[in-house]
């Protein structure tokens, strides 16, 4: 059954293709359809096109088939196109026409945008908390290995001293531009489309005002063409923001699977983190990082593969951001995935101390010794010069000391500033607003 059937008879290649995933990724979006559904029919009796009675009875059955759907047992039946449908025949085997007026002043255009909006709103919430979680182990992790030094590298060669609290430190502060990024995709995701229908408004006496208070939105969408060409913009905008997090763990990633390998050794995970090779009994392998790796690069290419389907389409809906779908919601899973592992992996990390007593890292300090020259009034060059030349002569000998204090450095980390400043990003989300108007909704 579809809410387009006119009586002719769809071939059934044409069908499978044009339905595509939709089935299995709108269970994804059905308690989010309920939602709308319910803010959109009360909005409908505000205007006379429900009465009371049948607003009650569809708000009861509505709010039943959301119980369900939060049980996991809503399903989509054999020949129904999408979780629209089903939720429209759900209601009307139980209540008779009535059922069918839920589609009034809606098009399914506005409907998937409603859906994929609220969709949004609550899994960036979800990614918020957990990005929380990774960037309070980074900076705990900062200030406990704050005093141990590691080498610093510029194009993988030996460069200058740095620290674990300065390495840890880093991705912490990294995760806050990240928040900022995701903070924007959010405001641009918390606007309300409902009520542009197709694309070009209803000839109904809408409110959407009322559906934006409703659903807890920051704003609507107000103009109608552009509520539609909204769609496409906002996975692309918030993959965007998906993937400058995924950018953070990935490279983390990448340092860590560096820094296990024998050769540097900086780092340990324990045994029962690692995976072994089928022929060599030695290995201790890190595919937690490596694939950690491979999923966040593999995160960074949706927003360049949403901007390939939609960058050509004019004004307007197209079927092409179907496709969009079917790479967009599923990404939800795989970073939030990626950042439940990661907490556990770091949670559990360990650091070797001494590294830098190895010889190979005597020159990281010639900086230090420089600056030390500079300090005593040597002009820069002639110092660097001088230096220059004692290593050339094999005379050049450390001290492995640092004495750095000027903000951000390794004996001033600027943890606590770093922590007001995601602090500030997370209260600016304000989910409590969308959260109370979707508990409100849900209450008979």
């Amino acid at each position: 059954m579809k809410l387009w059937d006119k009586g002719t008879k769809v071939n059934s290649s044409i069908d499978n293709f044009t339905v595509g995933k939709d089935r299995q990724l709108d269970l994804s979006l059905a308690r989010h359809d309920i939602v709308g559904s319910i803010a959109h029919c009360i909005m409908l009796e505000s205007i006379g096109l429900l009465t009371a009675d049948e607003l009650a009875d569809i708000k009861r059955e509505l709010i039943y088939i959301h119980k369900v759907s939060q049980i996991g047992m809503l399903l989509i039946d054999d020949g129904v196109e999408d979780i629209h449908s089903q939720i429209e025949i759900m209601l009307t085997k139980k209540l008779g026409d009535v059922g069918k007026k839920i589609h009034n002043g809606r098009s399914r255009n506005d409907q998937v945008l409603l859906d994929l909006k609220l969709f949004v709103r609550e899994e960036i919430y979800t990614i918020t908390s957990l990005t929380n979680d990774l960037f309070k182990i980074f900076i705990e992790k900062s200030e406990t290995f704050k005093n141990i030094l590691m080498p610093g590298y510029t194009h993988l060669q030996v460069a200058m001293p740095s620290s674990f609290g300065l390495w840890f430190g880093a991705y912490a502060e990294s995760l806050t531009d990240d928040m900022q990024l995701m903070l924007a995709a959010y405001k641009i995701a918390n606007q309300n489309p409902l009520g542009s229908a197709a694309g070009y408004g209803s000839s109904f006496p809408l409110n959407r005002q009322l559906t934006t208070e409703l659903l807890g939105f920051d704003n609507l969408n107000y103009n109608v063409v552009y509520a539609q060409m909204g769609r496409g913009k906002l996975e692309k905008t918030v993959a965007f923001a998906m993937a400058s997090i995924a950018a953070t763990i990935a490279k983390f990633a990448a340092d860590a699977a560096l820094y296990m390998s024998q050769n540097f050794n900086f780092i340990a995970l324990p045994d029962e983190f690692t995976t072994g090779s089928s022929i060599m009994p030695h290995k201790k392998n890190p595919d937690v990082f490596e694939l950690l790796r491979g999923k966040c690069n593999k995160l960074q290419s949706l927003p360049y593969e949403f901007l390939i389907i939609t960058n050509n389409l004019t004004s307007g809906y197209f079927r092409d951001l179907q496709t969009v779908k079917e790479g967009f919601i599923p990404a939800f899973e795989s970073l939030k995935e990626c950042l439940v592992v990661l907490k556990l992996v770091l949670s559990s990390i360990k650091i070797r101390e001494n590294i830098l007593d190895d010889e190979k890292y005597k020159y990281l300090f010639t900086v230090e010794e420089l600056n030390k020259k500079v300090l005593k009034g040597m002009p820069f060059r002639d110092a660097y010069r001088e230096m220059g030349r004692e290593i050339a002569e094999g005379k050049f000998k450390p001290e492995k000391n640092v004495h750095h204090t000027h903000e951000g450095s390794m004996g001033n980390l600027m943890n606590k500033e770093i922590i007001s400043k995601m602090d500030s990003i997370l209260y600016e989300f304000n989910f409590e607003k969308a959260e109370a108007a979707i508990s409100k909704l849900l209450k008979i």
